[in-house]
């Protein structure tokens, strides 16, 4: 995810259960051209490794192979092309979704990555252009043929961008279509989605993309609601801290954004979002967030107590046995994947 799947969040996901990850996608040509922002964004911590995959993206076919070197001798597990991307200037450009227009082109990049690489070349797909130029089969079975080692699908054609519902139909249609592993993608944002999505397409790993921002929990198996405010104040914290140490002081203005989405749910969210995202300082933002810490427990009492009512369960004694501030909180899947 452009300008999310970073190094602190995704480190953050591992721990939490995602078995693979992938950086934000980068444009070939910056990577040819050793831009520094770039490279910035294709460091990666020695615990994703070797299911570490730098995603690209571009419309030339030379510089997507030469871009796939370059981030092999960088220390890349995996070299990910994007072809799913809808963005206008990018999809526009031949890039992203905009390369499913020229199946024989894919072909070729896949074939001459596969041939220039010694690491596994795999590809995220859209299931066509529009709902008239569906391909995602023909796609995928030129991928198979030349080279690539998994296929990512995203239920939606580009003209969908990520409106509508995703076609799991679809997805299944190529994991029937290929030998190679499919990874499924598209409206999994809860936890029972992830076994729905892989009961309806047979794909072999489920890939879980803004449904994990401000919400790493879903890979130990926990849905958002589920979370403890206590525990989310604390992942908040310690994701803050990872970004100051990873951007610096641009580290709290990068963070913003995962905070925002850290406290949907919680009473009072859009007051004390406004407050977080603009905070001009790390000791503003964490005095905003000591006034939720303040009141956590009793808010999680509160929430607590209303679903045990409702339920009919007996009640609640103590908070500390659903705390979930441990990483994986032994319900990791083992089959999920941040991108």
């Amino acid at each position: 995810m452009d300008g999310y799947s970073d190094l602190p969040f995704r480190k953050l996901c591992r721990e939490y259960g995602s078995a693979m990850s992938y950086t934000e996608f980068v444009a070939v040509e910056a990577i040819c051209h050793g831009a520094k922002k770039a490279l910035k964004m294709l460091d990666f911590d020695p615990s994703e490794y070797p299911q570490m995959s730098f995603q690209i993206f571009g419309p030339n076919e030379n510089d997507i192979v030469e871009a796939a070197k370059r981030c092999e001798q960088m220390g890349a597990g995996i070299v990910d092309l994007n072809m799913g991307c809808s963005v206008p200037n990018v999809s526009g450009r031949g890039a992203g979704a905009g390369l499913l227009r020229d199946p024989a082109k894919i072909g070729r990049i896949f074939n001459a990555m596969s041939k220039a690489l010694r690491i596994p070349v795999t590809g995220k797909i859209r299931i066509g252009w529009d709902a008239r130029s569906l391909n995602h089969v023909e796609v995928a079975r030129i991928m198979q043929d030349n080279g690539a080692s998994l296929i990512a699908v995203h239920g939606r054609t580009k003209e969908q961008k990520y409106t509508g519902h995703a076609n799991w139909d679809a997805i299944a249609e190529v994991k029937q279509a290929v030998k190679i592993p499919v990874i499924g993608n598209g409206d999994v944002r809860r936890v029972e989605d992830i076994a729905r999505m892989k009961a309806h397409t047979g794909c072999d790993g489920v890939m879980i993309a803004r449904a994990a921002i401000g919400n790493p929990w879903i890979f130990s198996g926990k849905n958002r609601e589920d979370v403890l405010v206590r525990d989310v104040t604390k992942l908040m914290r310690r994701h803050l801290d990872m970004n100051l140490r990873h951007y610096g002081d641009y580290g709290l203005i990068l963070f913003r954004k995962y905070a925002a989405r850290y406290i949907i749910g919680v009473p009072g969210a859009a007051e004390l979002r406004h407050a977080l995202v603009t905070a001009p300082s790390v000791e503003v933002f964490l005095d905003h967030l000591a006034g939720l810490e303040s009141s956590a427990d009793e808010l999680d009492r509160q929430a607590l107590e209303t679903r045990r009512r409702q339920s009919g369960e007996s009640p609640l004694e103590s908070l500390a046995d659903l705390s979930c501030t441990e990483s994986r909180c032994d319900l990791m899947s083992g089959e999920l994947a941040v991108v």
